[in-house]
């Protein structure tokens, strides 16, 4: 087998260098992604890119440089960094994409322990009749574990971020934490909260104290266990990421039966060299790319190019691996195995398009960066305000801790992940998956929405859409004797006709003699009658000339591109049946939608450029890209983000897994591949182009709803600065903060539950609509 001269992880040179690619650890937010960013450019000749979501590097350097070097540029930087490791043969034979992630069940472990330790500390400390005479020591003993072993990351993160001079959540949720946490063991220890029998009464008034029997376990615990349980969802669908790259891997064939010394020998796939023909029965996937030596098929191309109408060859026309033979048995010889056929290929394209995506930016963080800083400038002049009072230094660090301990928000680990599931929960119930919090930014900024045609707009089936009966036949026997003679063939366009025919005339008669007339049609006795069913010229050999309205019926459906078929019997020619791609019937309801929100649609599809303007004018589309060839999609992207677009891009084959990467936005049909729906962001269940605008409206209205949680998270806690900084703050009043702000921000997303789709209203009517459409069309 061919295989790549790079090395794993080094993508082949430039004329610059080499493009190598790092695996990141340790980022914890889009700013770290940045600081490592700019330590790598820092280096001569060297140009990199660090793509928080998918924890990966890139980096253009010049040819020669040591991979070690880089890696030890991230490492002086805090992070960790490695070569990719190759694919193992046995994960892409046996399917077995998901390894066990150490960071993601590390986090789990360390969110399980959190919250079987920190429920207690919580309820003890809100709850005075749980207060027995040494429940503080037991909150000290269960919330230690949790600050110091589940908050580890946050501790390891701040500490990174003060080396560089910069402030995340982790900097925050640190710095509270600890505060919290190293002043209740001051005050359990030196000052007055150890005492046997000391409570915190319920109370909420606002009087002076020096704070020794005060203690602050439940705030840091709390903040420590919500702030861990964001993490942990993001974490989980981040990893994601790279799904799209192994769905990839997995379409291909397995085996492949190989003609070696005149024998067929089935061998793996990876085992097939350049220039050795194998064999490809009906219903087999084709190997790897190669050129027809012997027969004639159909080739089902459907899951590589998302294109519905089945492709005809014959000797010495070129196949790509990975589509399926629909018809008859063919040799081919092999052109391009392994990293060089145009699925691996595909491959790298998903890659570099979700490697080049621009680096998330975290609400939370962005608001840390400024509100930290603040926080702590508030805390140190306390400090120094108190000292030059007069008063004493034990009063004077009781203050400056509890503006420390207050500004940190245990709301503010549930505002993202609470919205969220809320969100994305409601989303599933209306057959909408969004995959994480970094994908609801995209849809406020979205004003152009790319649609492919073939199983997004249209149905991306073949169906029976006329019958043209000609002079002296009657509708029902064309279907009848037609529909026989082509459900004794599997040609996708032959199952079309048949079915067709089933759902008007019923039951079929079984053809009495059936042969197959390669690249022209069928041909048999149905009822006594000899029928032919295939292109013109079969109906010719017989000398069965089409009349003048059939040879136009014909001709007409031809020019909308649509697949005509001709029909004799008997030894004249008695009709044309038109076989096409139909749109979906909601398409045109989805496009109005789009428009209501603001978005210019375009229909991009690699038809020709007047299916693709009918289909256009149908649903009401203005903008129309045809002809577009399938790896050539996510250029287009690109090129309308050049104009300055935020785009979205819906689509459902393999040919859109790279374009729907490199949009802004991606949303893939449910009822499509599996790459495609790996390389989206957000994937509707339906298959119904509706479920496009809902996912907009909701992700929309789910980003609002965080955005309101984040204010309040911090307003809150921020209310009390001042009442921390003037000493009047009590532990009850800290807690009914934490407490209030966490209640607002859990019911203010729950409201995200009574979000309704547009779509839902107008079912039935669509279904009704549909079944009248295909009344119409057989």
């Amino acid at each position: 087998m061919a295989t790549s001269p790079a090395e794993p992880g080094i993508h082949l040179p430039t004329a610059e260098g080499a493009v190598i690619e790092l695996e990141i650890g340790g980022m914890t937010c889009a700013s770290c992604a940045m600081r490592i960013e700019k330590k790598l450019n820092k280096l001569d000749g060297v140009s990199a890119s660090v793509n928080y979501a998918t924890e990966k590097a890139k980096v253009s350097a010049p040819a020669g440089t040591d991979t070690s070097e880089l890696i030890a540029v991230v490492e002086q930087t805090g992070y960790t960094a490695a070569v990719p490791r190759a694919a193992e043969p046995e994960t892409a034979e046996t399917g077995e994409a998901e390894r066990p992630d150490p960071a993601l069940t590390g986090l789990r472990d360390r969110l399980i322990g959190a919250v079987v330790l920190s429920v207690p500390v919580i309820a003890m400390a809100m709850a005075p009749v749980l207060q027995f005479d040494y429940w503080q020591w037991a909150s000290l003993a269960l919330a230690s574990p949790v600050i110091l072993w589940a908050a580890w990351p946050f501790h390891k993160a701040a500490w990174a971020n003060l080396r560089h001079g910069a402030a995340t959540m982790d900097t925050l949720v640190s710095v509270g934490a600890l505060s919290a946490f190293l002043w209740s063991l001051y005050a359990l220890f030196l000052g007055t909260a150890g005492v046997p029998g000391m409570t915190h009464p319920f109370e909420l008034t606002v009087a002076p104290s020096d704070g020794t029997a005060n203690i602050y376990l439940e705030v840091a615990a709390g903040v420590t266990m919500f702030v861990l349980a964001g993490r942990y969802f993001e974490k989980r669908s981040k990893r994601r990421a790279g799904a799209a790259l192994r769905a990839l891997l997995q379409m291909g064939a397995k085996d492949v039966a190989v003609i070696r010394d005149g024998v067929e020998t089935r061998v793996p796939v990876a085992e097939l060299a350049v220039g050795e023909e194998f064999v490809v029965r009906p219903g087999e996937k084709i190997a790897t790319d190669g050129v027809i030596t012997s027969g004639t098929s159909a080739i089902d191309a459907s899951m590589l190019t998302g294109e519905s109408v089945p492709v005809e060859v014959a000797e010495g026309d070129e196949v790509t691996g990975a589509t399926v033979n629909a018809g008859g048995r063919l040799v081919v010889r092999a052109t391009r195995v392994g990293a060089d056929t145009q699925l691996a290929q595909m491959a790298r394209l998903v890659e570099d398009a979700q490697s080049g995506k621009a680096e998330v930016q975290r609400l939370a963080d962005r608001v840390s960066g400024i509100f930290v800083p603040i926080v702590i400038a508030i805390a140190v002049g306390t400090l120094g305000f108190w000292l030059g009072a007069g008063f004493g230094a034990t009063a004077a660090f009781t203050v400056a801790v509890a503006v420390l301990i207050i500004a940190c928000p245990c709301a503010l680990g549930l505002a993202t992940p609470t919205a969220l599931l809320v969100g994305t929960g409601r989303g599933a119930q209306l057959g909408v998956l969004i995959k994480g919090p970094e994908i609801l930014e995209s849809t406020r900024k979205v004003d152009t929405i790319v649609l492919d045609k073939t199983g997004t707009v249209t149905t991306g089936k073949m169906t029976l859409t006329e019958v043209v009966a000609g002079e002296g036949a009657d509708r029902a026997e064309l279907l009848r004797l037609a529909g026989a003679l082509e459900n004794a063939s599997e040609h996708p366009i032959a199952q079309a006709i048949a079915k067709g025919a089933t759902e008007e005339v019923g039951e079929l008669p079984t053809p009495e003699d059936f042969a197959n007339v390669e690249g022209k049609g069928v041909q048999g006795v149905v009822d006594g009658h000899f029928v032919v069913v295939g292109r013109g010229s079969l109906l010719a050999d017989w000398s069965q000339e089409l009349g003048l309205d059939l040879a136009e019926a014909k001709a007409k459906a031809e020019r909308e591109g649509k697949t005509a078929v001709a029909v004799g019997w008997d030894g004249k020619a008695r009709g044309v049946l038109v076989v096409a791609d139909t749109v979906k019937p909601t398409s045109r309801e989805a496009i109005g939608q789009f428009k209501a929100l603001g978005l210019t649609p375009v229909l991009l599809t690699g038809d020709n450029k007047t299916v693709a303007e009918q289909i256009a004018t149908e649903v009401g589309i203005d903008r129309v890209i045809a002809e577009v060839l399938p790896k050539d999609k996510a250029d287009i992207v690109e090129r309308l983000q050049a104009e300055g677009k935020v785009v979205a891009m819906v689509g459902d084959g393999v040919n859109d897994a790279a374009a729907l990467a490199r949009a802004d936005l991606g949303l893939a049909m449910g009822t499509g591949t599996d790459v495609a729906i790996e390389a989206a962001d957000i994937t509707l269940v339906r298959g119904d182009l509706r479920a496009a605008a809902d996912a907009i409206r909701l992700s929309r209205r789910t980003l609002g709803t965080i955005k309101t949680n984040l204010f309040w998270a911090f307003a809150y806690n921020t209310a009390a600065i001042p009442l921390a900084a003037l000493g009047l703050l009590n532990p009850m009043l800290a807690g009914a903060a934490m407490v209030f702000s966490s209640v607002f921000v859990v019911g203010n997303s729950l409201r995200l539950r009574t979000f309704k789709s547009k779509a839902h209203s107008g079912l039935e009517r669509s279904a009704s609509l549909s079944e009248t459409r295909a009344d119409h069309y057989v």
